[in-house]
């Protein structure tokens, strides 16, 4: 009777020590996921960033169409996220978001750019991981700010809708005209996109906001009043 009890203590305390083991494995990828890919990305981020601030700096004059390069076309800056100023290039692949950035939708419905005269522009980013650019999306309220920068212009959005959970598949929040949100005719929109509930992708996350004006960037780059 004591042999049997012995073996299985001896197998409960292998058991215990394998879910130990599991438990530390398990931790180290969580922390892998949430916080070295936020290092690694945020790293990336900002070696892109320096690079389309560096060719601002170098090229002439030249109109929007100009903006719309493979370095980025500009940075969007929303203060009730935190996030700083988020680099935006063309497309919304993991690969390219995962380098801390977010994209502008090239599909399933092609997004607006800023200073087209009407339609949405449509962006998404991580919540988690990878930069986690939009991890604080929930803190962004009807009347916020929302301000996308080029190298010659500052948009002023303001926030009018949010749409706190809606399926993955729903394209509709894309639409020029975002009916989803309450707008029935053309103007100058931005939507906001991400992944929902946090640390999980099964639903997303919008926000939309509509231009409120535009200002001409100065020799010194003086960010507009939300951004003071």
């Amino acid at each position: 009777m004591s042999r049997a009890r012995s073996r299985i203590a001896g197998v409960i305390s292998v058991l215990g020590e394998l879910l130990i083991t599991a438990g530390v494995v398990l931790g180290l990828f969580v922390a892998y996921s949430l916080w070295w890919t936020n290092v690694l990305a945020d790293r990336e981020a900002a070696k892109q960033s320096d690079q389309m601030r560096d060719g601002w700096a170098d090229s002439g004059p030249g109109g929007p169409g100009a903006l719309d390069t493979m370095d980025g076309i500009g940075f969007l800056h929303v203060p009730a996220m935190s996030s700083g100023e988020v680099l935006v290039k063309k497309g919304t692949e993991s690969k390219s978001l995962n380098n801390g950035i977010a994209g502008y939708y090239t599909e399933p419905i092609k997004s607006a750019l800023p200073w087209d005269a009407k339609g949405n522009f449509t962006l998404a980013a991580h919540r988690d991981g990878h930069g986690a650019k939009f991890h604080n999306i929930h803190k962004v309220k009807n009347g916020d700010a929302i301000v996308f920068e080029t190298r010659d212009t500052w948009y002023v959005y303001k926030v009018y809708k949010e749409l706190p959970q809606t399926s993955k598949y729903n394209v509709d929040v894309l639409a020029p005209i975002p009916k989803a949100s309450g707008k029935t005719k053309a103007g100058r929109y931005i939507t906001l996109t991400t992944c929902t509930p946090i640390y999980t992708s099964t639903y997303r996350y919008i926000v939309w906001g509509e231009l409120e004006r535009t200002e001409k960037v100065d020799k010194d780059r003086t960010p507009p009043a939300e951004l003071r």
